[in-house]
């Protein structure tokens, strides 16, 4: 009935007072737990400042009264619904056990034609978010250089590193000496003639602790990544960081659930998507103002659907004929934004992410547990030409 070790908060001996209740709920971090007459049970975490006792309910009676820890005898109080029948019997619990709270940083910028400049820029800012507390760093898609999937030109593939390589090492001691973890997109050199586009994911030690190469290749005006980029290999892994399990996707891959739902279901519990998107020249305001909210969409769908933190880092301003629409964010379990950058400047954004509300969110709204795995042999088809039911 309660959670193991959770601090049961009643008045020994007596009918527990509401304003006792309600001045240990001011502190925050408590649970109402309702229990109904046939069993229903519904609980929500209570912000601080809040209380149960509020207009909904009404107080019928209370009496016994709960031990401290393990529940000895059940403190039953009678709420009536407003305008019901129906009587509940409340349980408040204090949760003894720390929030897990991590705080993440998204570096989002514009970029300079020198490869340099764009690497001490990215290490300069990312110190910066480190003294604001961030704990994992975010960059944008293929950081180190201008967007230059916007033609197909040969001597672009100079631009490529390996990795382990020169922007892992500088960004791994930027990492270690700071105690950050760092999620870095670049354009990997694999082989001569295969080349990626990789996120890599580097722990607060230093360690390179794996990486994601985009599975998901676009091939649009002014995108045309497939003349560069081969195929991910790495499937959608999910890596344990010393602040959090966490999953990064590339661009492209945003906007395909099974790649969310893969990754979430590997464990990670933020995904990270590094992005270089904006509008082409001359495009309808309407039509821009569409694409960049179905973006957003997407993306916060993803969170709601998997119960997890979902962080997009996009470029902004002008590079070629493409202007980037900046807006990164960062949204919550429920798909509520955390914070948003705005579409015109760089930005260094801060999100406190509980990561307790995934495990609360997933009691509430158990999309993993009611899955029909046996039923969707169908998704591996490229498209369904016939079912069993024609």
């Amino acid at each position: 009935m309660a959670d193991s070790g959770a601090t049961l908060i009643s008045s020994k001996g007596g009918p527990t007072k509401k304003n006792l209740i309600e001045k240990h709920l001011k502190t925050g971090n408590f649970k109402a737990v309702l229990y109904g007459r046939y069993g229903f049970r519904a609980s929500r975490w209570l912000e601080k400042g809040k209380s149960v006792f509020c207009s909904t309910f009404e107080i019928k009676r209370q009496c016994h009264s709960l031990g401290r820890g393990k529940v000895r005898s059940p403190f039953r109080s009678f709420f009536r619904a407003d305008g019901t029948n129906v009587t509940w019997r409340a349980v408040i619990v204090a949760k003894t056990r720390e929030r897990e709270f991590v705080t993440l940083g998204l570096i989002q910028m514009s970029t300079d034609q020198s490869l340099g400049a764009n690497l001490a820029t990215v290490l300069s800012r990312i110190r910066a978010a480190a003294k604001r507390g961030a704990q994992i760093v975010c960059l944008q898609e293929l950081f180190r250089s201008r967007y230059f999937c916007q033609s197909e030109d040969h001597r672009n593939f100079k631009l490529a590193e390996t990795i382990p390589g020169p922007s892992t090492e500088a960004l791994g001691k930027l990492a270690s000496d700071n105690e950050l973890v760092i999620v870095a997109s670049l354009f990997e050199k694999r082989s001569a003639g295969i080349y990626h586009n990789t996120a890599v994911i580097i722990d607060a030690d230093g360690s390179i602790a794996g990486k994601y190469r985009k599975m998901h290749i676009p091939d649009d005006p002014l995108y045309y990544e497939k003349f560069y980029f081969t195929p991910g290999d790495l499937g959608f892994p999910s890596f344990q960081t010393r602040y959090a399990k966490i999953g990064a996707l590339v661009c492209w891959d945003q906007w395909f659930p099974e790649a969310a739902r893969l990754m979430s279901l590997a464990g990670a519990q933020i995904l990270f998507y590094p992005t270089a998107i904006g509008w082409i020249p001359k495009e309808p305001r309407a039509a821009a103002q569409s694409q960049r909210a179905a973006w957003e969409v997407i993306q916060r769908s993803h969170a709601v659907a998997n119960g997890v933190y979902v962080a997009a880092v996009n470029r902004v301003g002008r590079e070629g004929k493409l202007r980037f629409w900046g807006n990164s964010f960062v949204a919550g379990p429920f798909g509520e934004i955390l914070v948003r950058a705005s579409g015109e400047r760089d930005e260094i954004l801060i999100a406190k992410c509980d990561l307790s509300k995934i495990e609360e969110t997933r009691q509430s709204w158990p999309f993993l547990r009611d899955r029909r795995i046996d039923a969707y042999g169908y998704l591996q088809s490229r498209f369904i030409e016939k079912s069993d039911g024609d």
